[in-house]
């Protein structure tokens, strides 16, 4: 249609609305290296097509064969990075969400696709993302087959961004953790948490930041380093540790401690008429946890369902295993301890409580 106004306009492209495909192009570039280090021998192809594959005849070897998939983000915690500027951490948060959910069933991680939604890209930010990303992925023994790196001009700043993620996994049918399998008797394993991990960081910011005029380069007591770096703290991967479990020792359930706080998950996987005490005495929460606290003068109750108190994955196994687990995560340098056991539930009991005070 031809211009009736008499105005000059330059001539438009997607560059100058905002997407540099150029950059996006480098991005790719930067990250092949780290997609290179989670291969596993399934994987075919590159980076760069339109899909990513993975060869289904190692399936085979198993007599009936689930596919285990979850996806997640790690929430408000980017505005954390992006604070400071540090990029190449919020990825392990990503591995962590997904593929410790996929493993709670008793699944073997297998691969693993990204999506990065950027206001800029950053050639430079986005590889320092997937490498975290893939840095999590050996971590949790899976394969990072692909992912989508988008630029949103105009709906996202030009620093912002946000992550998210899908992963498969596979378990024998007949080795399916669950409800099911649990046991009056049985007892309740915990492993601790690296720290917040990437759950209520929308109360966590709000009461330390907004609230608490807290600097991010503050050196706080109790932490032993700037705020910052306990808040961008990576989200521990207890993958190949509950593998190790299940080759080890009997298992009969996992919990992914994440938002809802540690009764909420852990009563997910009990079954009716079944009760999971834990004893908060057998611990003690790490030093952010009493700053959130206290700062927001945040209710213990309100603290529980929110942020997982330094318990990151649950364990129920009969009570005999007890010791083969603890020395198995032991060996792997996991701190565990016995928190709780199973008992039949009474009328007034829901799935799971916690009980007493915490040590210290």
């Amino acid at each position: 249609m031809p211009d009736t106004t008499g105005a000059s306009y330059a001539a438009a492209s997607y560059k100058t609305a905002g997407v540099d495909i150029e950059a996006g192009d480098r991005a790719v570039e930067l990250m092949k290296e780290w997609v290179k280090k989670t291969r596993r021998p399934e994987v075919l192809g590159g980076i760069g097509g339109f899909a990513g594959l993975f060869d289904a005849s190692a399936l085979k070897n198993y007599e009936r064969p689930l596919l285990a998939s979850a996806t997640d983000g790690v929430g408000t915690k980017v505005d954390i990075a992006r604070q400071l500027g540090v990029y190449d951490s919020i990825g392990h948060d990503l591995v962590a969400m997904v593929m410790d959910d996929i493993v709670v069933c008793g699944a073997e991680p297998l691969f693993m696709t990204d999506y990065i939604c950027v206001g800029k890209v950053h050639p430079e930010r986005v590889a320092a993302i997937v490498k975290g990303i893939a840095e999590g992925c050996v971590l949790a023994g899976c394969a990072l087959v692909g992912g989508e790196t988008a630029e949103h001009p105009g709906l996202l700043g030009e620093d912002d961004f946000d992550v998210a993620g899908a992963g498969t996994g596979v378990v024998e049918a007949d080795r399916l953790l669950g409800p099911d399998r649990i046991r009056t008797g049985d007892a309740v394993i915990a492993m601790a948490s690296s720290g917040l991990h990437s759950n209520g960081y929308s109360l966590v910011r709000h009461v330390l930041l907004n609230e608490g005029g807290l600097a991010l380069d503050a050196h706080l007591d109790g932490l032993g380093r700037t705020l910052g770096e306990e808040l961008l703290e990576p989200t521990k991967i207890y993958s190949l540790d509950c593998l190790a479990l299940l080759r080890t020792t009997e298992v009969h359930a996992f919990s992914h401690v994440t938002g809802g706080g540690l009764a909420a998950n852990l009563a997910r996987v009990i079954p009716d008429g079944l009760h999971a005490v834990v004893d908060r005495s057998t611990w003690t929460p790490g030093a952010i946890f009493d700053l959130v606290g206290r700062t927001g003068r945040v209710e213990r109750l309100e603290l529980e369902k929110t942020l997982n108190m330094g318990v990151g994955m649950i364990a129920i196994v009969p009570e005999e295993s007890t010791d083969v687990a603890l020395t198995t995560l032991a060996d792997r340098g996991v701190d565990a301890w016995v928190a709780g056991e199973i008992t039949d539930r009474t009328d007034h009991e829901t799935g799971a409580a916690l009980v007493g005070d915490y040590a210290g």
